[in-house]
């Protein structure tokens, strides 16, 4: 790492590749399980998400932030999902994270994650989802999406629940097998295709929605007794997986931010149907913290929409940016 003039205001600069070995699926699972916490306790400030929608390139890219209280950092993150990219040989995703500090103002660290943070957080979320409202045996756990979101979050959950069997669905059958290849190559597992959704669906015990539908796909009616659904595709208010009477069978809806899944997620579409209402969605936060109840009957129906929120990366951003400086990771430039 070079050091810059003694005097000068510097910036750590971390790219991917550094980020990667910073952090581990499980570093992640606890720091996203104590931002919800902290978020549902009040003490932390997040701001409203900026979100852009770019249908000619079938793309979208969000600005979200956050402050911790009492972290000696507070962030902000800008990420991108342009699903047109592969066939320009680009990465669907992409991002950066800019890391302040809270006494100065001072922009102290760069994350140049490429959007690694945002899927890696992303997964952390479900496998909390998965841990909290999830039954402890799960035989069969269903992908609907196989992008990839749906590699990260196979490997969250694996971190809290071992399934018997896992299918993976997806509208274009070459993704689905190659979720299913890189499934056996890294973790030893056999992935079996789905191309029945609604067959799939009703033999699912936890099921797990990363597409970019922009109409329903899941119907109430496929839903069996004592299924979990963590939703992540709708991060767009005009995006949706999920029937709205999915919701209104729900025995327990969960949110990571019921007030921005109102904004931009399934609980938003519900809830403007008049098929559940806002108050009765539970914060993730209230969940993990034991101020909710999540499941409590073996035979619930669960459901958790995660729009993702800056919180989540505030949290990351933080541990990446303490762990770079402790290990002295990435590069320092003057300013």
């Amino acid at each position: 790492m070079s050091e810059a003039p003694e005097g000068d205001r510097c910036v750590r600069v971390v790219g991917e590749r550094e980020v990667r070995e910073l952090v581990s699926p499980a570093e992640a699972l606890a720091a996203v399980r104590d931002a919800f916490v902290r978020l549902a306790a009040g003490t932390v400030s997040l701001p409203a998400i900026l979100d852009f929608d770019f249908p000619d390139h079938d793309g979208d890219a969000h600005i979200k932030g956050a402050f911790l209280h009492g972290s000696p950092t507070w962030s902000l993150k800008a990420s991108t999902g342009f699903h047109r990219n592969p066939a320009l040989g680009l990465p669907v995703a992409g991002g950066l994270s800019l890391v302040f500090s809270a006494a100065t103002g001072q922009l102290e660290t760069l994350l140049f994650d490429n959007g690694y943070l945002s899927e890696l957080r992303t997964g952390a979320a479900g496998a909390l989802g998965a841990e909290l409202l999830a039954r402890p045996q799960i035989e069969e756990l269903l992908f609907v999406g196989a992008g990839g979101q749906a590699r990260f979050q196979l490997e969250a959950l694996l971190g809290v629940r071992q399934p018997a069997r896992v299918r993976v669905h997806s509208r274009t059958p070459a993704s689905a097998e190659a979720f299913a290849a890189e499934a056996a190559e890294r973790f030893g597992l056999h992935v079996e295709r789905a191309d029945d959704l609604a067959s799939a669906v009703q033999r699912a015990d936890l099921i797990v929605t990363s597409t970019t539908a922009r109409a329903p796909i899941i119907r109430a009616e496929w839903l069996r007794p004592g299924v979990h659904v963590t939703a992540l595709g709708s991060d767009l208010a005009d995006k949706q997986e999920l029937d709205v009477a999915a919701l209104a069978r729900a025995d327990v809806v969960v949110a990571d931010h019921p007030a921005s899944a109102n904004l931009h997620g399934e609980v938003h579409h519900a809830v403007a149907a008049g098929a559940i209402a806002l108050a009765d969605v539970v914060a993730i936060g209230d969940v993990a913290a034991g101020r909710a109840a999540g499941r409590t009957d073996a035979d619930q129906i669960t459901i958790l929409d995660l729009v993702g929120i800056g919180v989540q990366d505030a949290a990351m951003a933080n541990l990446v940016a303490r762990a770079a400086a402790e290990r002295g990771v990435g590069r320092t430039l003057a300013l």
